[in-house]
This record gives C-alpha cells, structure tokens and sequence, in this order.
C-alpha cells in the first residue's frame, strides 16, 4: 500500500462516510464523489489534493467515452428531425390493436429508440412528452402512464447501442461489440415481458384499443422508417465488423440522423439544430463530469486495496457462479438506487470483478448482471431519474407512481434472474457470431 497511513477499514470509513453525508445534504452525485476524496488527501502525507484533477483529467483523455455525446446528439436530432414521429407510426401500425394501445406502442417505440440512442434519460424525456398526455385523455390512469413510460425507457442502456455498455467496456476493458450482441436476447425479454404486463393491465382496467392496422398501412409505416431503422444496423454492424470503432460508430449516428432530419424527412431547421448540440452538450457534461469524478475515486479505492479487503469475506462464502451472480445483482440493485449508473460501472465494477473471476464468470455475463440491476435504479427511488422525469412531465408526486412501477419490474426481475441461472441467455449471439469476443 506504498506506506499508507490510513489503513483500507479506516480509509473506506472516510470516503463512504463522507460521500454519503453529501448524498444527505443534497449535494450533486458528481461533486460529492469529487469532494469525499479531499480528506483523504490531506491526511495522506504521500497524496495532495492535485490527485483528484490529475485523475479526472485521465478519466476524460479516453478515446471511447467520446461515444457518449455523440450517441446524446444522436437521440437529440431523432427527436427534432421527426425520426422518432415516423418510429411512432410503424409502433402504432404493429401494435395498435393489442389491448392499451398507446402503452403497447410506448414500449414498442422505447425499443426502437434504444437501438438508436442508448440513453434512458433522452428515453424518458421524449416519451414522456409524446405519451403521457395522449394516454391521461383516453382514460389511462396517471400511475400507470408513467410508471409504463418510465420502465420502458430502461431499454436504451440494455439493447445495443448502450451508453453503459461503452462505459463498462471501456473501464472494465470488455469487449464492446461482445456487450452489443449480449443485450439484444435480453432487451428483446424484457420489452416482451413489459408489453405482457401491460396486457394485463388493460384486460383488467379496461384501457383502450385501436382499430387493426391494414397491412398496407403496416408497409407504408415500414416503408417511412427504413431509413430510421437502419441506424442502429450502421452502428453494431460496423463495430461488429470492425469497419469502425464504437466512438467512430457514433459519429456516423449522428451524421446518419443528422442527414435524414435535414435531407430526407426535412423537419429540422438550423435553430433545431443548435437546440440538439446545447442540450447534447449540456447532459454530456453531466455524464462525463460523473466519470471524472467517479474515476478519482475510485482510484483512492484501489490505492488502499479497499476492494480486496471487502472481498476477502465474501469469498470465505465459497458461492457459486449462481449464488455469486445473485450477490453481484443484489450489490447493484442496492447501489442503483442511490448512485447514477455510470459511477457506480467505475466503482462497483471494479471492486466486484475479482470475484466474478475466481468463479469463472464471463466478463461479458459480468457486465450484462450489472447493466440490468443499474436499471432498475433508474425507476426506483431515491435516485430514479427516469421516474423523476416522467413524474415531472405528468405534474404527479413520484410516490404515486410507486405502486405500478413496482409491479412492473417484476417481470423484468425474472429475466434478472434468468440472466444468471442461464449465462447462454448473453452468451449465444457473442459465440455465434464473433466467438473472439469471450474469454
């Protein structure tokens, strides 16, 4: 430990505690991670405040993470071009007739979505907007509606491409077309599994359904969004036939979204165009700024062996892959609700991944565990920021939506569970298709 002063019990009692006591006051998760290091480099006589910029910046002088605005430009510019308006009709074309309507098409159009921006926080705030209002006058319950809107958009950070799936390949060193082809099975489950519980919920409340869609009209909506639908084909095929890397990739998203907003549907003039890059700029800040932050402390993490000290115990358990995955799952959920995923990818992440190899877990299975169960947080409270902004756009308490939410990742808890009992389940499409991407 180069001479430390501080031993790992007492340096990890300082940062969580203080980390923690930020959280409480309210503090922003990325200045409170940035701030909980400053006691301990000033009672470290081998360490000095200029660590944690030295880190930051180091997190930031990353090739990969430039993914990250491009892909939020990229859901920017669908929204304002009118991509997602022609998405919107192809759902409603396919879907329409199921009991609900308007909340089969939600989950529908989340999915097209994912594939293209891999935000759940663009997810959320697009759908919101479209949905929320649309289903209060036909009779949807206010609870329902944003609890479905909510969960639906967790589907941009399971399917390709997937901003964590970026973050997590690029600090874990994972293979990041390996993650793309894993979160297909599992994001076409839990899009499954939501339209099911919605289902449900209309045979039993009694929600609205619109007349059958001719297959004429389905060709014509297809016929519309091909170009849209292409997007997400450009940016997995081409990192997955290596024609570019996943930055790369999402340079040609934008590109693509930009030249079919302003040359092909026409929807988008120059002043929509500087709405999407401020808006981009602004949640990339945010994003990026968490994984500054996040990285110096994770750094001080690894600098005092702190992950292998917390490990030592749970490796006395002697779990299985099985009783190992549960654990690893139980230890994100948890964090989730507290931390944004990004920072918690850096920090959990790492501090779990010695123990998923001693149990000779595949990485890409590792990763997959901990994308889902960061999922969850996204919808559940006090972190919840996908729920935070349907709530906000419905004008309703996010302790009003609880009950519904909660129903509503059951299901999706199930296929939580089958990822772990069921590695193959990730697995299948990453040895199908480029077996070079698994350990």
């Amino acid at each position: 430990m180069n001479g430390a002063l501080l031993t790992p019990g007492i340096a990890a009692a300082i940062l969580f505690g203080c980390f923690f006591l930020l959280l409480a006051l309210r503090v922003p998760v990325a200045f409170a991670l940035g701030v909980a290091c400053l006691p301990i480099m000033l009672i470290e006589p081998h360490l000095s405040p200029f660590i944690v910029v030295q880190e930051t910046f180091n997190a930031y002088n990353s090739f990969i993470l430039l993914a990250v605005p491009f892909f939020l430009l990229t859901a920017n510019l669908m929204n304002i071009g009118g991509i997602t308006d022609r998405l919107m009709l192809l759902s409603r074309s396919l879907v329409g007739h199921f009991p609900g309507s308007l909340a089969q098409m939600n989950v529908v159009l989340s999915f097209f979505f994912a594939g293209i921006s891999g935000s759940s926080t663009a997810d959320a705030a697009s759908q919101s907007k479209i949905f929320i209002e649309a289903q209060r006058k036909e009779g949807y319950d206010d609870s329902f509606s944003v609890a479905i809107t909510a969960v639906s958009a967790v589907l941009a950070v399971i399917i390709p491409p997937s901003i964590l799936m970026i973050v997590w390949g690029g600090v874990l060193t994972v293979s990041i077309g390996g993650l793309f082809l894993a979160g297909v099975i599992p994001g076409i489950l839990i899009a499954g599994v939501q339209m099911a519980t919605v289902h449900v919920y209309a045979k039993r409340r009694g929600y609205p359904t619109y007349p059958r869609a001719s297959l004429r009209e389905i060709l014509n909506a297809l016929f519309i969004s091909i170009p849209a639908l292409m997007t997400p084909f450009i940016i997995i095929g081409g990192k997955l036939f290596g024609w570019f890397t996943a930055t790369e990739s999402a340079c040609i998203a934008v590109l693509y979204a930009g030249a079919l907003s302003l040359l092909v549907y026409r929807e988008m003039d120059m002043k929509g165009l500087w709405d999407s890059l401020v808006d981009s700029g602004r949640l990339a800040a945010i994003a990026l700024f968490c994984v500054g932050t996040a990285s110096a402390f994770g750094w001080l993490l690894a600098y005092y062996e702190i992950p292998r000290v917390l490990l030592e115990g749970v490796m006395g358990w002697n779990l299985n892959q099985f009783g190992t995955g549960v654990f690893i799952a139980c230890v994100f959920l948890i964090t989730g609700c507290f931390l944004d995923a990004i920072p918690a990818i850096i920090i959990v992440g790492a501090i779990l991944q010695p123990l998923t190899i001693s149990v000779g877990m595949d990485p890409i299975q590792f990763a997959m565990i901990g994308i889902v169960s960061l999922a969850f947080g996204l919808v559940t409270p006090p972190y919840g920021i996908c729920l935070m902004v349907a709530c906000s756009v419905a004008g309703m308490r996010m302790a009003d939506a609880l009950k519904d939410t909660f129903i509503m990742l059951l299901p999706m808890f199930a296929v939580l569970l089958l990822i772990i009992a069921w590695p193959s389940l990730v697995l299948f499409l990453p040895s199908m298709i480029s077996p070079e991407f698994l350990n």
